[in-house]
Order: C-alpha cells, then sequence, then structure tokens
C-alpha cells in the first residue's frame, strides 16, 4: 500500500549539538539578536552513526516481515516507491503463506558506505551503498528519508546497480556530499523531470536515455510483447513526483548528478473473442481484484536511478543504472 505523503557538525555533528544549535536559537530570540532557524540552516542529514543504526534497524525490521509475511513489522521503516512494492509483495505472500514464509533467508546487508549530504530543511535524506547476500554481486543501494528529528528512518529507494557502475560523488572537506534540488538547471534534465521524460520515452522514444536495459531493450522487449496471436498487451506509463516519491538527487564528482526517482506502469493483456487470458502465477493472483475473463490490467511500481550529465556535457543523454520493480495491484474483467 504506498503512502504518498506530500512533500513531506562541522565533523560529527550529531543529534546532541543539532538540539543545542535549537536551543541556542530559542535563546538568541528572547534577547532580540538574529534567530537561526534549523529548518534553514545547511547541516548534514545525519550523522554517519546514525544512518549505520537506521540501516540495521531497517534490515532487521525487512527480515522480520519477510520471515512473517506481515507488512506491519516494517511498516515504520519503508516509504514512498520501496514501500509499495515491498507491502505488496508481503501481502501477496501472507495470502498464499499464512504461516509465514517457508522460503525466508534473512538479508544481509555489508560493506555498507554512507553518502550523507550537507543541505537545509527538510526531508532530511542519505544513500547507503551496500553488498547483499541476494541479488548476484550487484550494489544495494537505498536511499533513507526522515521528515523531522523525532522519526524514524525509513527506505524510499531501492535499486540495484553493477559493480563499478556508482559514480565518485562531489564531497566538502569533510567528506559531506552535495544534494542536487528537485528543479536544478545546470544538469542535462533536472531531478524533477526524470519521471515525466521517462514514462513519456517509454511510450515515444527519444533520444533523451542512454539505450541500455532499462531503456531501449525494455522497449524492444514490450513491443514484441504487445502482439501476440490470441492476445494483446497495452502499456500505460505515470510519474510519480510527489510527496515521498519525489526525486532525490547527488551532485557527482564530473559536475553531474546520480537521481533517484519513481514511476507507475499498467500493463494491460486482453484476449482474442473466443480466447482467454494466460492464467498468471499465484502471487498475482493474491493482488488481483476480480474475475480474469477476458482481460487483466496489472499496476507495477518502479524505483529507478539514473545519471544526468551536467549541462553543456558532450553527452547530454541519461543513463538509467538501476530500476526496481513490482506488482501492486491487478484488475480481472
Amino acid at each position: 500500500m504506498s503512502r504518498d505523503r506530500g512533500p513531506r557538525r562541522p565533523r560529527r555533528l550529531d543529534r546532541s549539538a543539532l538540539i543545542a544549535a535549537s536551543a541556542t536559537a530559542l535563546s538568541l530570540t528572547a534577547s532580540g539578536c538574529v534567530v537561526v532557524h534549523g529548518e534553514r540552516e545547511v547541516l548534514p542529514s545525519t550523522t554517519r552513526a546514525e544512518a549505520a543504526k537506521a540501516l540495521q534497524q531497517f534490515t532487521a525490521a525487512y527480515n522480520a516481515a519477510d520471515k512473517a509475511y506481515d507488512a506491519s513489522l516494517d511498516a515504520d521503516h519503508t516509504t514512498g516507491a520501496l514501500a509499495a512494492i515491498d507491502s505488496a509483495r508481503l501481502k501477496a505472500g501472507r495470502t498464499n503463506h499464512p504461516d509465514g514464509n517457508p522460503a525466508h533467508a534473512p538479508l544481509e546487508l555489508t560493506d555498507a558506505r554512507f553518502t550523507i549530504p550537507k543541505k537545509a530543511g527538510w526531508p532530511r535524506w542519505f544513500v547507503a551503498d551496500t553488498k547483499a547476500n541476494k541479488g548476484s554481486d550487484a550494489r544495494w543501494l537505498l536511499v533513507f528519508t526522515r521528515h523531522g528529528l523525532d522519526e524514524t528512518w525509513q527506505a524510499a529507494y531501492l535499486t540495484l546497480v553493477a559493480p563499478g557502475k556508482v559514480p565518485e560523488f562531489k564531497t566538502d572537506e569533510e567528506g559531506w556530499a552535495e544534494a542536487v534540488p528537485a528543479n536544478s538547471t545546470d544538469v542535462a534534465v533536472p531531478p524533477a523531470g526524470l519521471s515525466k521524460d521517462y514514462t513519456s520515452y517509454l511510450k515515444d522514444g527519444g533520444e533523451s536515455f542512454a539505450d541500455g536495459v532499462h531503456t531501449s531493450s525494455w522497449r524492444q522487449l514490450r513491443a514484441k510483447r504487445s502482439i501476440r496471436p490470441g492476445l494483446v498487451t497495452q502499456y500505460i506509463d505515470e510519474p510519480l513526483t510527489n510527496g515521498d516519491y519525489a526525486p532525490l538527487a547527488l551532485r557527482t564528482r564530473d559536475g553531474g548528478a546520480l537521481a533517484f526517482f519513481s514511476s507507475r506502469h499498467f500493463e494491460k493483456r486482453t484476449a482474442a473473442q473466443g480466447a482467454s487470458v494466460p492464467t498468471p502465477n499465484k502471487d498475482v493472483l493474491a493482488l488481483t481484484d476480480g474475475e480474469i475473463k477476458q482481460s487483466l490490467t496489472m499496476e507495477f511500481v518502479s524505483t529507478e536511478v539514473a545519471l544526468t550529465p551536467a549541462e553543456g556535457s558532450a553527452d547530454a543523454k541519461v543513463t538509467v543504472l538501476g530500476r526496481v520493480q513490482g506488482l501492486t495491484s491487478a484488475k480481472g474483467e
């Protein structure tokens, strides 16, 4: 079930220092001096220790939910696109296995590298780049967000990227990264425009995106599937840009940006008169409302991570490095 909530240290600076800074600001207000607003001050989103703790808590909650097929066990640790995908997966699992996941194997995330932007305002967020005991040798990139100091860190994005493809980030002398504003004009495609441009590209093609598994190859695959004997498949793609589906981006060392964004995709299979839609697997059936007679419409949510080059680069095409997609609902008619 998706949750679209709306635009929700100097070195080693931690939460106690942030609280102390807020207290100082209140004191200065009372004395008539200049007020420093925490929401406007540029600060690291979190400490490295707290980022590591957030990753540990997410992993523990994820494993508990996966073992029991109980979405309530990690609901406080996921949001946005990842929550939509994860909760649907757990719902299907529980429908088919009410006693829990018979194939559960704990997820282990190791070799964690944290990239923490220094920014003003909420949400605060950071990226965890990890190895996992699942998904071959791909790096797991998780983006954690929160909208207040008392909130739990929640994973909004999960994407898998091939080893060696994660770019180097621009950092200051203390190792803090730079967040790229959603409407930044110094990159080829602003982060705010990526979801809309991507879904338009999937429909009509174009030159904005570099060829690859998640771009040209995916379009070719869908074209082959669109017409089969006795079955027509139609695709509709929609951008997701609001609340915890909003894009987040980090400045790369070369001046571009590594951006995380979301999208929604519909796939409708319609059988010819006298024919029937192939029976989907039990996980699809668990998320299907209605009776599948002539058609089946499936809704997917997808998380993407892409490199958008610096404005003026010789190659201005966006490269989609990774995509994780999950079925969230289906309807039979």
